[in-house]
């Protein structure tokens, strides 16, 4: 099977920058385009780096897009203190039009989103969050990848070595796993599943906790 080249969003956070450690070490990646609004301050042959200062401005043709096997959709921000129409701009506007533009340079395309446990598929409850997660997975799925893949992880420890981690979740990265292992996964593993659900596939667009550890075997 040959190695992947994948274009990865949110490297400058917890998440995408562990799936980012795991896709350097991993010999089935062969190269990474990391497209952030500042340098992930990593270096290594396999790593490529593209600057955007906002990603609702990129060209839906932009070539520099061109190329890649898999988008690692990584990047993200937390709800709390926003309201839905801001949370929606930057959770939903700025996910789907990324997607159209590495759509439009690569439609044999696997798209692996980072969603989030509890996403409210039916985009009617009551959490504003998880409704806009929903309706984000539901027009993903539509888009017409090869292959879209909605990432819904709990809790996620840290790959050794990082240095975007928010000091408030240290205390819990060794708790956690240890009283809440069904809940609990590490980094590795999600950056792993997603390789493999790029190659491999899976029988479920919508990746559970049980499903992405099944996957980073």
């Amino acid at each position: 099977m040959n190695p992947i080249k994948i274009l990865l969003t949110g490297a400058t956070g917890m998440v995408g920058e562990g799936v980012l450690m795991e896709c350097l070490e991993n010999p089935n990646v062969s190269e990474i385009l990391s497209i952030s609004r500042k340098p992930s301050g990593k270096t290594h042959p396999k790593l490529k780096e593209y600057l955007v200062s906002d990603f609702l401005s990129i060209d839906l043709h932009d070539e520099k897009l061109k190329g890649y096997d898999a988008c690692f959709f990584c990047a993200g921000i937390s709800s709390v203190g926003m309201k839905e129409e801001e949370y929606t701009k930057i959770t939903y506007d700025t996910t789907l039009h990324f997607a159209k533009a590495v759509l439009n340079q690569n439609p044999e395309m696997v798209f692996n989103y980072v969603s989030g446990a509890s996403t409210d598929s039916t985009e009617s409850g009551k959490l504003m969050w998880a409704r806009v997660k929903g309706r984000t997975e539901n027009d993903l799925k539509r888009m017409g990848f090869r292959g879209a893949y909605n990432f819904r992880p709990g809790f996620m420890k840290p790959v050794e070595g990082q240095t975007n981690v928010k000091w408030f979740f240290k205390p819990f990265i060794w708790i956690f796993p240890i009283f809440f292992q069904s809940k609990s996964l590490t980094l590795h593993e999600v950056g792993r599943a997603m390789i493999n659900v790029t190659q491999k596939g899976y029988p479920t667009s919508t990746l559970e906790i049980r499903d992405i550890k099944n996957l980073a075997l």
